[in-house]
């Protein structure tokens, strides 16, 4: 027989238990639950500044995907300025920190980090090309602790040197800015210079590996005649755009290059991949892995936005009127 004492004791245990249930299949509770304790993540930008667009673009990619930096996720940032030396130990600090994942960009970078740990989920952003950096073994199935988004910049390498010819009909000579420590590199040459055969093109190929060699490189392109400059893209050169643009204004050259911020900065045109896409995109990789993904099962994508800049007020100030037919392919014209 239930004493009222007892009875009153099995109806409180039994209220107790219907409010949890009842809360926990309330809308937002299973969200709330999950953000209890922060997730650790870092982030290497090896050329981007914490103040560029590519930032909010990560962050905007995390809000998407229902995280909120310092309520949902703690955010250990690295910033390398485009200098790799301060990428190793950037890495040894994320991995005694313990985060749960790390975001990385640029092919050496992304080649640093998978040096260090092998255990340690890596997403990739800005990548050119995973497989042949030895990052994963195929697109489809990577294999390993690395996933993510390729570039694929160099596949576009023809496509902008033709675009600077269909811009500069007469153009015959142009000179190629490329950093032999950007993995990648030798792989664009070799598609620029088979590009250029069938353009009628003669390409002096300038070696850089510093900011400091700008100046007699610019000074080389004059003196070789040089028609026009195409700056390969790297970290070296991204964190320097305002300053090439410059260069190449003021030695009266014509230039392209893969990002909207040269063209942004000043330089004739741009034509690459939309970078803000792949790094909001890179941000659902980060969500799928804390979720329990691995890597090794999460395939590798491809671009699927590319823009075409041209900047209008460059064009005349070199005294150059752009045929309506480029004109007519660009996504943006910086007036």
């Amino acid at each position: 027989m239930i004493t009222p004492i007892g009875r009153r004791a099995f109806l409180l245990r039994t209220a107790a238990v219907a409010l949890s249930l009842s809360a926990s299949s309330r809308p937002g509770a299973a969200h709330a639950q999950r953000h209890v304790s922060p997730r650790r993540i870092g982030v290497l930008f090896v050329a981007f500044s914490p103040e560029s667009k590519e930032v909010d673009d990560f962050r905007r990619g995390l809000r998407e995907s229902g995280y909120i930096e310092g309520r949902d996720v703690v955010i250990e940032w690295r910033f390398a300025g485009g200098d790799y030396n301060r990428v190793p130990g950037f890495v040894n600090d994320l991995l005694q920190r313990e985060v749960e994942v790390i975001v990385v960009t640029t092919t050496r970078g992304a080649q640093l980090v998978k040096r260090a740990t092998s255990t340690v989920p890596v997403v990739i952003a800005l990548v050119t090309d995973p497989v042949g950096a030895g990052l994963a073994d195929s697109l489809a199935h990577p294999g390993g602790n690395v996933t993510g988004l390729s570039a694929m910049t160099v596949h576009l390498s023809a496509k902008r040197l033709q675009l600077l010819k269909e811009t500069i009909p007469r153009l015959s000579r142009v000179t190629v800015l490329w950093n032999p420590a950007t993995p990648w590199h030798p792989l664009a040459i070799e598609e620029l210079r088979n590009a250029a055969a069938s353009l009628s093109i003669d390409l002096s190929l300038a070696r850089v590996q510093a900011a400091d060699e700008f100046d007699a490189v610019f000074a080389g392109a004059i003196r070789d005649r040089s028609q026009a400059v195409y700056v390969v893209e790297s970290p070296l050169f991204f964190s320097h755009q305002t300053l090439l643009a410059k260069l190449a204004s003021g030695a009266r050259l014509p230039s392209m290059s893969g990002e909207r911020r040269f063209a942004e900065e000043g330089g004739l045109m741009s034509y690459g991949t939309n970078l803000g896409d792949l790094l909001r995109r890179s941000a659902g990789y980060v969500d799928k892995i804390l979720k329990g993904a691995k890597p090794a099962d999460l395939p590798i994508e491809q671009p699927t936005k590319f823009e075409f800049v041209v900047n209008l007020r460059t064009a005349k100030a070199l005294g150059l009127t752009i045929p309506q037919s480029v004109l007519l392919q660009a996504d943006d014209l910086i007036r």
